[in-house]
């Protein structure tokens, strides 16, 4: 019997039924501004509820909709909220499910991988995770057809995140996706300041500059960075908002950005 991890937040991070969904993503993406990018290796994107983050998240999937039909595989990299380990946690399930329907999982990327430092099978580790569970709807969206490599970052070295990164890099058939709010709870005004340091950061490939209060993904953003800065990747900022600019106050505000990485 094949094994299924079920939606966690659907009803909470985005809605529950499907043709509601279907609506919302729809909706985004036909407001996201759509750059004629060079096709993206890699994506960094938002993990918060559609209302914060959603906006900013689609500025990112619109960029790949013009080279939907390439991409069959999708390698999903998020933080863990919920559960505390060291390592990279894979998941055993054969399936990841969404309001939308299902995604396979592909189970040969853990046997590709599973001789790396630190990569582990732990399911408790996705049972709860949003940070990749509210990328999968936009991801069915725009792409309809690929397997999913469903990664959920530990404490682990960048490093470690990079090898695994290098392992999975495969062709054009391969997209990475890497799952990061930016700076939280800070007022207004600090939350711009810290995301635009963090910006710099990014567009500059240089995980040194990127610290704990900075980025909530930061470990796989890191690893990314350190990836991209060897292969000379060409990094576009597509977006930089906070929560203060879309569904929130300014007082206690989560920062979210997007980023294309291209070869």
């Amino acid at each position: 019997m094949s094994e299924i991890r079920e939606p966690a937040v659907a009803g909470l991070f985005y809605p529950e039924k499907p043709q509601e969904l279907q609506q919302v993503i729809n909706d985004y993406l036909e407001t996201a501004p759509h750059s004629h990018l060079e096709r993206p290796k890699a994506i960094v994107v938002p993990h918060a509820g559609y209302v914060y983050s959603g906006s900013m998240a689609a500025r990112a999937y619109a960029a790949l909709e013009h080279h939907a039909r390439e991409i069959r595989r999708v390698v999903l990299l998020g933080p863990s909220h919920r559960v505390g380990f060291r390592g990279i946690a894979f998941c055993s399930a054969d399936s990841y499910k969404t309001p939308l329907g299902l995604i396979p999982v592909d189970q040969s990327a853990f046997v590709a991988i599973s001789n790396l430092p630190n990569v582990g099978m732990l399911d408790r580790a996705h049972a709860q995770e949003h940070s990749l569970e509210v990328q999968l709807p936009f991801l069915q969206s725009v792409l309809r057809d690929f397997t999913l490599v469903p990664l959920v970052v530990g404490d682990v070295e960048p490093e470690d995140v990079a090898k695994v990164l290098e392992k999975l890099w495969g062709g054009p058939e391969t997209l990475i996706v890497i799952s990061s709010d930016l700076s939280h709870y800070h007022d207004y005004a600090t939350a711009c300041e810290l995301d635009t340091e963090t910006c710099h950061a990014v567009e500059s490939c240089r995980p040194d500059q990127i610290g704990y209060e900075q980025a909530c993904g930061r470990i796989p953003l890191n690893g990314l960075l350190q990836l991209a800065q060897r292969k000379h990747l060409k990094v576009t900022t597509l977006g930089l908002c906070n929560s203060g600019d879309t569904a929130g106050d300014r007082q206690r505000v989560v920062g979210y950005g997007a980023w294309a990485f291209s070869e």
